[in-house]
Formats: structure tokens, sequence, C-alpha cells
């Protein structure tokens, strides 16, 4: 009856090297990938390397308490990141904290003051005329894009005649005086009212002669901005038409279908996005439109927009066609085959659902403004940080230093086991802070390095629970190798209950606290989840390996396992197991 729980203990025995090739193939793999990325470094938060920390209230409109939701609250957060790193601000961090704060980490840059003044404002949402358009970098152009159909009363819809419209240059590709000249009467028809015009006036005025020469000038410099505009440059892209205001032409980008980047003359805005009421994302199953998004507008805004759309219905391709600009960038540009004056409005154009619930958020978030106060700001400098981040390593310096003094002390020879299991989760720990920077935007901030020196202990006392396991079954007479099975299952239950504490305490903080905090709670649970591989993969195989040695196994003085050092008692298997003669005797 013995023989089959020796089978299994030496089967149980036999194959650590597997565990041990795995967890170092897995370190290798991750280093690998390290070097691969190109991030060697775990990245820092702006406590460690400075900047500025900004605190940002959500502030409701009178009347629109229900507008901070999480899905506003999110695309401002994506606005918010497109406007500072536009800005060339590299590593920025925007995040929401709660219901109603966003949190705005800007590591110290050339242009941190600007993204600070900036990522307080409201985002900027208009309907412009387009007046040229073309794939940036190609003379010639032919790409779909949306239509916009709508209602002419409360109740009855007017459908557009085509679901999509060509969106070509309007500019001849043959030479480029040609194409100035296109453009330049392409700016000098442009009679679209601004947004700030009043809604009974549908055409501009004629300009004096002594404002001619004005906006000659202006005409100039708006065709060579928009020939020298390369949309697929990120930098060009950032500095198109910034500045413009909403009664001013300008140049923009924006994606086209093929989600190639196409560059536009836009006209003045013509309609604001707090004119719009509300937008969402529908899927028509009346007809194969598929997925679209609908309009609705004030009352102001519906007069400005059937304005807009009567003149557009009458121009050819791309001129019959409107822009919606959000922060610059040219979100949607659908073609108008007739005047939608009913104040509601839909627009198609094979859109997925993603594609247009996006596009309905940015619309809502133009119809329903969220405006910020600041709560707090916070300057970080380098140094300071630098400071900090010192005396935080050799903290943990010192730390580790003590626990390997008592366990070199304490445990001789099983040291060696200890701080190579150690070693290796250190090295995990490094190596994956360095991937999770760039894939999650994980930052190591001050907190979360304490997180880590907190987990030093957790590992040690791991090993502790294991290696205390072994001296029992040693005390009680067994030689290292059987003492080593028998007290893994003990040990273990052990570690993985002591474990589980503690990752459920850092998931509980990480969720129910914002900011650094968080960075503490997520290391801690990071590491305590890397003590259970290492434990398992590494110190466990590596001590099978070791009890074989006879350093170990004869239980040399230093190797810690001395059994009369340990008081060991004979062995009372006998007093132990008075069934076994019964057994025995039965066979």
């Amino acid at each position: 009856m013995a023989a089959p729980k020796k089978g299994r203990s030496a089967s149980a025995q036999g194959k650590p090297g597997r565990s041990l090739a795995l967890i170092l193939i897995a370190i290798v793999a991750l280093t690998g990938g390290m070097f691969a990325s190109g991030h060697t470094t775990p990245r820092l938060g702006i406590d460690l390397a400075g900047g500025t920390s900004i605190t940002l209230e959500a502030v409701p409109e009178p009347g629109q308490e229900s507008a901070i939701n999480k899905t506003n609250m999110d695309t401002a957060v994506d606005i918010m990141n497109r406007r500072v790193n536009g800005l060339g601000v590299s590593e920025t961090e925007v995040q929401t904290q709660g219901t109603r704060n966003i949190i705005v980490n800007i590591p110290k840059g050339t242009n941190s003051e600007e993204a600070r003044a900036q990522v307080g404002t409201t985002a900027k949402l208009y309907f412009r005329p387009v007046l040229a358009t073309e794939i940036s970098g190609s003379a010639a152009t032919a790409s779909p894009s949306p239509s916009a159909s709508g209602s002419s009363s409360s109740t009855a819809k007017d459908k557009a005649t085509s679901s999509s419209s060509p969106s070509g240059s309007a500019t001849p590709s043959s030479s480029a005086t040609s194409q100035g000249r296109a453009v330049t009467d392409a700016l000098k028809a442009d009679s679209t009212p601004s947004a700030s015009s009043s809604a009974s006036s549908s055409a501009t005025a004629s300009p004096s002669p002594s404002a001619s020469s004005s906006t000659d000038g202006a005409t100039a410099k708006l065709e060579a901005q928009y020939t020298a505009l390369n949309c697929a440059d990120e930098k060009a892209r950032a500095a198109a038409g910034k500045g413009a205001k909403p009664e001013d032409a300008t140049v923009a980008c924006g994606k086209n279908s093929q989600n190639q980047w196409q560059k536009y003359i836009l006209g003045a805005a013509a309609v604001d996005g707090t004119d719009v009421k509300k937008a969402q994302a529908i899927y028509n199953t009346t007809t194969a439109a598929g997925w679209t998004v609908t309009m609705e507008f004030t009352s102001k805004g519906a007069k400005k927009f059937g304005d807009i759309t009567g003149q557009l219905a009458k121009q050819q391709s791309p001129q019959n066609q409107f822009a919606i600009v959000l922060d610059g960038e040219v979100v949607s540009d659908p073609s108008v085959r007739e005047a939608l004056t009913g104040g509601s409005a839909e627009i198609s154009g094979n859109f997925s659902q993603e594609e247009a619930q996006s596009l309905a958020n940015m619309l809502s978030y133009g119809a329903l403004p969220l405006t910020f106060k600041e709560q707090s700001v916070t300057t970080v400098t380098a140094a300071l940080g630098g400071d900090q981040l010192h005396a935080g390593l050799i903290a943990g310096a010192i730390g580790l230093a003590l626990v390997i003094i008592y366990l070199v002390l304490y445990y001789r020879g099983l040291s060696l086991i200890a701080i190579a299991s150690l070693l290796v989760s250190a090295a995990l720990t490094y190596v994956i802070m360095s991937l999770l920077g760039p894939t999650i935007h994980f930052a190591l901030n001050l907190p979360a390095v304490c997180g880590a020196i907190v987990a030093i202990g957790i590992t040690a006392d791991s090993f502790i629970v294991f290696f205390e396991r072994i001296r029992d079954e040693i005390r009680e007479g067994r030689s290292l190798r059987p003492a080593v099975e028998r007290a893994w299952p003990r040990a273990r239950r052990t570690i993985l209950v002591s474990d589980f504490v503690s990752f459920l305490a850092a998931a509980v903080l990480f969720i129910v606290t914002v900011g650094k905090v968080q960075g503490f709670a997520f290391t801690l649970g990071l590491t305590t989840l890397l003590d259970v591989v290492v434990v398992f993969l590494f110190t466990k195989p590596l001590m099978t390996i070791m009890a074989r040695r006879k350093f170990f196994a004869d239980g040399h003085n230093w190797s810690g396992l001395d059994p009369k050092r340990l008081g060991a008692k004979p062995p009372l298997r006998r007093t132990r197991r008075p069934s076994a003669p019964a057994e025995t005797k039965e066979a």
C-alpha cells in the first residue's frame, strides 16, 4: 500500500527542472520584448520626472446636471489628451477621478504652460462649409463622404438623393497656377454667415474697396497654408488652423472613409456645437444606411443649419459639403442635397457602430458643454522627485540588506535559495513594469516604489514559511528530501492564503482610491502575484534540486538544516503509525 505513495512522491520530485526552465524562458522572453520595444526603463510618474499636476472639476451648465456623465467625461479625457499631446508634450496623463474630476499630469516640457492653459477649456465644435479638399500629398482625389438628410417639418423627413457623394478636390491637378486660381475662386465665393451673425442674415455683404486688399492678402496666405499642408505629418496637423476664429476661413485635416488623411479649406463657422441639442447613434432598419448619427438642434441652431444647408445644396462637390470640426480636426464631412429646415438631421455614410457612437459622443459633447474649473495645481520639480526617488531607493536597499543579513545569519545555506528567488522576483518586476509603461501607461511614482519595498517583506515571508515547514519535518526525524515534499503542501496552503489576503487588500485599495495611491495598490498587487509565481516555479523546484546535494542532504553545519542544531528527535514512524504491522500481517 505504501508503494503507490512512493511512486507519486518520486514523480513529484523528479521534474523540478521543467518549472525552472519555464520561468527562465519567461524571463528571457519578457526581457527580449522589453529591449525590442525600446522601453528599457520603467516609465516615471510626474513626481519623479517633474512637471505639473492639475485637478479639474466639471461644472454643469444651469439645468444640465445630467451632462456630467461617464460618456462625456471620457470624451473630455480623449479631447484633452489630443490637445496636450498635439502640442508636443509627450507622456501626458489624463484620467478621470471620481464622477466629475479629471487629473491632468503634464511632464515638464517646453509647451507645458500652453498645455495647462488649454486643458480646462471647453471643446470647440463647429460646422463649417467645405471650400476645397484633397487627399493630403495627392494632386487629385475621389473619396466618398457621408451624406446628411433631415426633415423639412417636424413630422415628415426628406431623404437625401444619395447616401454618399465624392469628396474630390475642387482644384485641377494640371498645374499649381490653376490650383491656386480655383482655391481663390472658392474663397471669394464663400458667403456663409458665421455662427455669431444674426439668424436673419443669409448672405454676407460685399466687401468695400478698402477691405479688398486685406481680403486678397488673407486669401493668398490661406492658399499658401493649404498648398504646404501635409496632414500625414502629426506636427503639421496640430498646427493647421491654429488660432483661427470662428468667423474666419481656415485649413484643417481629417480622415476619409479610406482612412486616408485629407486636407481642407473651410469657410467661416455657420453653426456652433452648442447649437446641437442632442445627438445619438442609431441603427437604421428602414433603409440600407446601417449605423447613422441623428442630430437635433436648438431653435436657433435649426435656423442656422437650415440657412447653411440651403446654400450648400445649390453648390457642386465639394462645396456642397459641410465639415464637422472638433478642436480643429474634421471628424465628418457629409454632403447636402437639399435644405434641412426641420431642426433635425441624420448623417449616414457606411459607419461602423464604433464610428457612429464616437461621432455621436463628439456631437453630444458640443451640445452639452462641460466647463471645468481648476481645483488645484501642483508643480513638481525633477530635482525634488529625483531626491525623493533617491531616498526611496536607499530605504529599499537598507530594507533588502536587513532581510538578506537576517536570512544569512538564521538560515545560512538556505539563504542562497532565498536570495536567488528575490533576484528572480526583482527581475520580473522590473521587466514587467518597463513593459506596462507603453502598454497601459503605467507610471512608476513614489507610492509605487513604496509598494515595491513592502513587497520585499511579503516575498521574504513566503520563503520563511516554506523553510520553517521543512525544518519542522527534519525535527521530527525525517531526511531532507522527504521533508521538502511533506513540508510543501502545508507551506503552499499558508503562502496562498497569505498572498490572497495581501492581493485582496491591494485590489480593494486600488478600487476605492484614486490618483497616486493607486500606484501603491497596483504595485503591491503585481508583486504579490509575482511572489506566487516565483515560489511555485522557482523556489520550490530549486529547493527540490538542492535537497539532492550532499551539502544540504547531509545537514552540513552551514546548510541551515543541521539536525543537531534543529534539535531533531529519533524517527517516530513506529509510534505514529501503529496500524502498519496490522497492514503487513494482512498482506
